[in-house]
């Protein structure tokens, strides 16, 4: 896992520098620099493959890259595709660099994994984001030359034509867009619900087992409900001293959950105990780093700042549960559908639109700390699956939410973590409410009401409440309107 940025059509190394040292906490092991006839190239990094070999950018003949991701087929890819090639490194990101020698565009839809890459081939160039957007990627023109990087803050740093680069795409310079992934394409279709516990079971097995993959360390975030007690209990079949980590106020749920279930495991389990005046404090870094104000966002974030901190000092790789809420109708307010046809669109939607809710959440507060986090039921299988299912599997109205999900695990782990009822991460840890309180005594009603008119006359951006704004306030102190609302969420056309 790492941090780009470069530019394309002029070299600026200096630019390009100053965008690497923003992004120095996605990776401390190491940066690179590489000055091309067409462009400029950066890497820092986090290293997780070939230690010794997998150093950025990377380059054979005019063919250069600069990749941010987990190929977690890489290596079946080489076998299957490259036997002829003989490879420098074990790292993935010479497999997709060869792979882009070989098959051009077509390189991106063989990838099994999360990635953000850019290569630059001679006069030519080439970018793909992963079909979902677990890993972030951002464009934007300055004096000519195209820049991108990891991070809003790094691209800030050149230009304020900042675009997000859409989930599930790539473009050519010479080509154009492509949009290479659909939810709706990888659906799979199971006969009834007694068949479906069984895929469920190895879908999820599988998709575990591949992102244990790696040379360092991979450990557990362990709330104790139900989606991370699944990957924990999953993840602990094939690694031997598995660590798990929690956090929270004291006396919060997830504590206790999470001591039950790492009992059960026989995991190392770590805590973290949180206090309200630590949260004050840690907020603004918080939002520095998750580049949004969404209150539900930012109360996530910050139990995820504090679990971030713990794991790092300890490991470079996690696994969470994000996306099982998504594809297995977690939330609360998807029971209200009464059209199955619209609870289908919904959750669609909702997992479509991850990138820029809990999957924006979850890679930058990890990567704050130089920390791998990796998405086990965001597997493409996992969400053809838990999304191809029949809509009223999920919401029988007598039965607890993620009934097919508790279903297939209930003799695997302890009953109330089965039968624990779905709580926000930020609820679970205990600090859902404290901020926003905080909020509420410091915003007056008479400022809400101006920024609220404010805000939308100028970006047609409406304030959800107080919250909103004092979460705003704080991301305004490090950056500017003129890409804050641009770049949220919204691509355009190179």
């Amino acid at each position: 896992m790492c941090g780009i940025a470069g530019v394309f059509l002029k070299q600026a190394s200096e630019n390009v520098e100053r965008m690497i040292s923003t992004l120095t906490h996605r990776g401390p092991d190491g940066q690179g620099l590489k000055n091309l006839p067409n462009g400029t190239l950066g890497h820092t990094r986090l290293a997780i493959l070939d230690l010794a070999g997998g150093d950025q950018p990377m380059g054979f003949g005019n063919t250069w890259i600069t990749f941010n991701g987990e190929i977690y087929n890489y290596r079946e890819l080489a076998c299957e595709y490259l036997t002829e090639t003989s490879l420098k490194t074990h790292s993935d990101t010479e497999v997709i660099l060869h792979l882009y020698r070989k098959f051009g565009t077509r390189c991106a839809e063989l990838l099994d994994g999360m990635f953000a890459f850019v290569i630059i081939d001679g006069d030519e160039f080439f970018m793909a984001r992963d079909p979902l957007g677990i890993k972030p990627l951002y464009y934007g023109m300055h004096n000519a030359g195209l820049y991108f990087a990891s991070e809003i803050k790094a691209l800030s740093q050149v230009t304020d034509d900042i675009n997000e680069f859409p989930a599930g795409h790539w473009f050519h310079s010479r080509i154009g867009w492509h949009s290479y992934f659909r939810i709706e394409s990888v659906r799979e279709h199971i006969p009834d619900e007694v068949h479906a516990l069984k895929f469920i079971r190895a879908v999820l097995k599988e998709a575990v087992c591949k992102r244990l993959l790696a040379d360092v360390p991979v450990a557990i975030s362990l709330s104790g409900g139900l989606d991370s007690s699944i990957v924990a209990m999953l993840a602990s079949q094939n690694t031997a001293h598995l660590n798990s980590f929690v956090v929270g106020v004291e006396g919060s749920e997830d504590l206790s959950a999470a001591r039950k279930m790492a009992g059960v495991l026989g995991t190392r389990h770590h805590e973290r105990i949180f206090t309200e005046r630590e949260m004050l404090d840690a907020l603004p870094k918080v939002i520095y780093h998750l580049e949004s104000f969404d209150p539900a966002l930012v109360r996530s974030a910050i139990p995820n700042f504090f679990l971030a901190d713990l794991a790092s000092k300890h490991v470079k790789v996690i696994l969470t549960g994000e996306g099982a809420d998504e594809i297995y109708a977690g939330y609360d307010y998807l029971r209200s559908f009464e059209s199955h046809d619209e609870l289908q669109q919904e959750m669609t939607g909702i997992t479509t639109a991850l990138h820029n809710t809990n999957l924006q959440r979850a890679d930058r507060i990890a990567m704050a700390f130089g920390l791998e986090a990796r998405v086990p039921f965001l597997d493409i299988k996992s969400v053809g699956l838990g999304l191809g299912l029949p809509a009223e599997w999920k919401t029988h109205s007598d039965k607890p939410a993620k009934y097919l999900l508790r279903q297939a695990f209930s003799a695997d782990l302890p009953e109330e973590i089965v039968n624990r009822p779905k709580q926000k991460f930020s609820k679970g840890a205990g600090s859902s409410d404290i901020i926003a309180e905080v909020a509420e005594s410091e915003v007056s009603d008479a400022d809400f009401q101006s920024e609220s008119v404010r805000l939308l006359n100028d970006w047609e951006y409406r304030l959800l409440n107080k919250e909103a704004l004092y979460y705003y306030r704080i991301l305004h102190e490090h950056f500017k309107d003129e890409w804050i609302f641009p770049a949220m969420g919204q691509s355009r056309s190179l």
